[in-house]
């Protein structure tokens, strides 16, 4: 039966199963599969549910599919690590041309991050192309593209990951840089006129509210400053637990402030769930205030965006969209440093909206703008000295300086930001750090996996003599974005 599965049309029968955690991973129930009609499931269960003896696994067990809740990865022993990822990029192929529970279709193969991750993730894809680019698997790159496009073109976005519940966010928009990627290696510029319209959406989008935001306000993802200043934020248009850490969340919002889930959600649009970050006072997640923020991240990659607009519109004469996006990203890059640059630390930091200052939180998100080669050759020799200094351990770049316990703080060194680092030092020039970067987090992959065997989400940069840890779930392996920006920092 591939009937569409949207968790609220089962939500007493959720309810009970996540706070009776019969399933050790909450995601579990969330990937399930019904094998009935929802509506004859819900019958069964209000009728069986105060039934002497009534056994609740076992009831779900009967009326769900879990047989692709995880992948599950084959290994040989002693395969160098190169042949290794070439094997994974077919393991961890997947396809999914019809609706299948929760799994939105989409036209095209794809490729999952790994472990509990199966499906379809937002920016997780662009670190996988980085790879798919190494190993010369262009189709993969042009599926990753088409598929992304056709989540654009029809729900409006490309959402966190490709399932109903995600239906509500977004991720980190990396659509234009995936086009960059395919255009290294056709060379053709029709790749920006073929997807102007699927562009043009996406912005349209991030930008949905503008017009109806206030000076000192924000609504959906626009902010507007007190100084009529436009920038953008994370957002999710719900604010109720989500349905793949669902008792966690419940647990967490207790004594917490009443915006607690959309704050949670909107923090899971960055692809930081977790961080200090995010924290009012850098220890708690029952401060998260993810809505009061402007990140630096964010507005770099819509500023991107908008520059690819100004280019793709170029490229069919219409000068008239042209000149606007144009603006746009002239007044975006000049915001970027205005709201984002703190002088006094000599990095890149969030804008706190209601406090009209940067945030306290010191994170490697501060190497977007010289990763999309926007600042000023002393503002980016002022942030390469800060990265180097309180970021680079001998496992590679952590996250924040700040050990929270969640996983996008400190010891941690994740995939993206080992890219990011590199590309961004060899950028302006300090090819000697990129070196360093790209060395010492490589290396520690390459300990890991002569190790275990396995290639994993995240690595811990600080005691190279252990694994990573902290988050809401166990250090996942496969692994997507490490597999991509491996083969891609090996090739540099």
């Amino acid at each position: 039966m591939n009937k569409q599965l949207y968790i609220n049309e089962i939500q007493a029968l959720f309810d009970e199963v996540q706070r009776s955690q019969i399933f050790e991973d909450q995601k579990t129930m969330s990937d399930a599969v019904s094998l009935f009609p929802v509506d004859e499931i819900n019958s069964k269960y209000e009728k069986e549910k105060n039934v002497e003896g009534f056994d609740l696994k076992q009831f779900v067990l009967s009326n769900f599919d879990f047989l692709d809740t995880k992948t599950s990865v084959v290994r040989e022993k002693h395969l160098p690590i190169d042949e290794h990822i070439e094997k994974l990029w077919d393991e961890l192929t997947r396809t999914a041309y019809e609706e299948r529970g929760t799994l939105l279709k989409l036209p095209k193969p794809y490729i999952v991050p790994g472990g509990r991750f199966n499906e379809f993730f937002y920016w997780d894809s662009y670190y996988i192309m980085l790879g798919l680019q190494v190993s010369g698997r262009v189709e993969m790159m042009e599926n990753i593209i088409e598929n992304c496009s056709y989540l654009i073109q029809t729900v409006g976005f490309v959402p966190n990951a490709s399932r109903t519940h995600f239906l509500s966010r977004s991720q980190p928009p990396y659509f234009s840089l995936m086009l960059d990627l395919l255009f290294e290696i056709t060379k053709s510029q029709n790749i920006y006129v073929k997807y102007h319209d699927t562009l043009e959406k996406e912005y349209a989008f991030w930008m949905n509210g503008e017009k109806d935001v206030d000076n000192n306000s924000a609504f959906k993802r626009v902010v507007k400053t007190a100084n009529g200043d436009i920038l953008n934020r994370y957002f999710d248009s719900e604010n109720d637990p989500r349905p793949e850490s669902y008792l966690i969340d419940i647990e967490d919002s207790e004594n917490a402030g009443e915006e607690f889930f959309r704050n949670i959600r909107s923090a899971c649009e960055s692809g930081w769930d977790f961080s200090s970050r995010w924290f009012a006072d850098g220890e708690s997640i029952k401060t998260i205030e993810t809505l009061n923020l402007a990140e630096v991240d964010l507005n770099c990659l819509l500023w991107h965006l908008e520059k690819t607009l100004s280019k793709s519109s170029s490229l069919q004469n219409l000068s008239e969209k042209e000149n606007y996006f144009k603006k746009r990203a002239a007044d975006r890059k000049q915001m970027i440093n205005k709201y984002f640059w703190d002088e006094a630390s000599g990095t890149y930091k969030d804008y706190h909206i209601k406090k009209n200052t940067t945030t306290p939180s010191e994170h490697v998100a501060a190497l977007y703008p010289l990763f999309l080669k926007i600042v000023s050759k002393k503002q980016a020799e002022s942030v390469a000295k800060n990265i180097e200094e309180k970021f680079l351990y001998q496992g590679g770049l952590i996250t924040t300086t700040k050990n929270s316990g969640q996983q996008w703080d400190f010891p941690n060194a994740w995939a993206p930001y080992q890219w990011l680092g590199f590309q961004s030092m060899k950028n302006y020039g300090f090819d000697e750090l990129a070196e360093k970067i790209k060395k010492n987090w490589c290396s520690n992959v390459e300990r890991v996996y002569n190790n275990t065997g396995k290639l994993m989400e995240k690595y811990n940069a600080f005691d190279v003599e252990t694994v990573a840890g902290g988050g809401e779930y166990p250090n996942q392996d496969g692994f997507g974005w490490t597999n991509g920006v491996y083969l891609k920092l090996k090739q540099n």
